[in-house]
């Protein structure tokens, strides 16, 4: 596990308010512009560049190799992030954040900053649109926030993702609905130069995926789920182990456990009893308690989205609920 990324002793991240996925990070009172965001989260003036590997004497390649460096936030020192191929295009932290502004044409900055030391940096934008849930009854609230996104590794293109939040556990839903797209991707052997426009238009297909997304939430807490049912789906999602190898029944019961409270808890309490609630209590424990919440990135990356395992998880976990409810 790697953690979020520290610079001069303090996590990279910095969120507006409140954290947005997590309890990390400096949180700040007033909005900031795109560039006092970056300075905050100490992305701005990394100068990411892409160097040739020096060869030793005597030898040649037709293929060379190449780092991926950085002036490094805290001492301004060269910082290699990665060794990439030729045809790897280095990308500024200020281009990526000019994107995600340009997008919306002027916004409100979320969260911004760097994990995996330096190689994976993000923002994220409030999108003026609230899902409610159930309007005369529970009034379940989602926010949904654009979230800008890419790596300095390869391992990631750079991305543009529409991200439904549940506000009260502030567990995201990832959930793969067909015919309605969620992210505009460009990888790094391309360029952003005249991208605008078509990143635009896909997000207009992202913001089909929230009116999908809404219709498929309102469905879900409008059906009923039993304390029999919501065992079943537990089971069903987590089946008992054969054997007690290594602890595997005690922590098979603890997992079960948390599911139990988290389905009635306080972040649950007034949705419990429908499919939305068993869904949320199953996705709460995969953002949150999978490891002690503390300065690490994992229940970053899993709350945000970013993470593909996880989204996928998130998506065999809703069918079960739906087969069951």
């Amino acid at each position: 596990m790697h953690n979020l990324e520290m610079i001069n002793g303090n996590a990279s991240f910095v969120s507006l308010r409140e954290p947005a996925w997590h309890n990390l990070g400096t949180v700040i009172q007033n909005e900031a512009t795109t560039a006092e965001m970056l300075e905050l989260a100490n992305l701005d003036n990394w100068n990411v560049r892409v160097e040739e590997i020096p060869m030793p004497d005597n030898y040649t390649t037709k293929n060379p190799s190449f780092w991926v460096v950085r002036n490094h936030p805290a001492n301004g020192n060269p910082d290699i992030l990665a060794t990439v191929g030729k045809r790897y295009t280095a990308f500024q932290n200020e281009e990526l954040f000019a994107f995600g502004d340009t997008l919306l044409d002027g916004g409100r900055w979320e969260t911004a900053g760097s994990i995996k030391n330096g190689r994976v940096v993000f923002g994220s934008l409030a999108l003026d649109r609230e899902i409610v849930l159930d309007p005369n009854g529970v009034e379940d609230k989602v926010n949904t926030y654009l979230l800008v996104t890419t790596s300095h590794d390869g391992s990631l293109s750079i991305q543009a993702i529409t991200t439904p939040v549940r506000v009260v556990c502030q567990n995201t839903h990832t959930v793969a609905l067909k015919g309605a797209k969620q992210s505009f991707k460009v990888r790094h052997t391309q360029t952003l130069d005249g991208r605008v426009q078509e990143a635009r238009e896909a997000l207009g297909l992202a913001h089909k995926y929230l009116d999908a997304f809404e219709i498929e939430a309102q469905q879900l807490i409008q059906t009923e789920v039993t304390k029999a049912q919501f065992d079943k789906i537990v089971e069903l999602a987590y089946p008992m182990p054969d054997k007690d190898v290594k602890g595997a029944m005690t922590k098979w019961q603890n997992k079960v456990d948390v599911l139990q409270d988290l389905y009635v808890g306080s972040t649950n309490l007034m949705i419990a009893g429908t499919a939305w609630g068993a869904y949320n209590a199953l996705t709460e424990r995969l953002d949150w308690f999978r490891t002690a919440r503390g300065n690490s990135e994992k229940p970053y990356v899993s709350a945000s989205g970013l993470d593909l395992a996880t989204n996928n998880e998130k998506q065999r976990l809703l069918e079960i609920v739906k087969s069951v409810a």
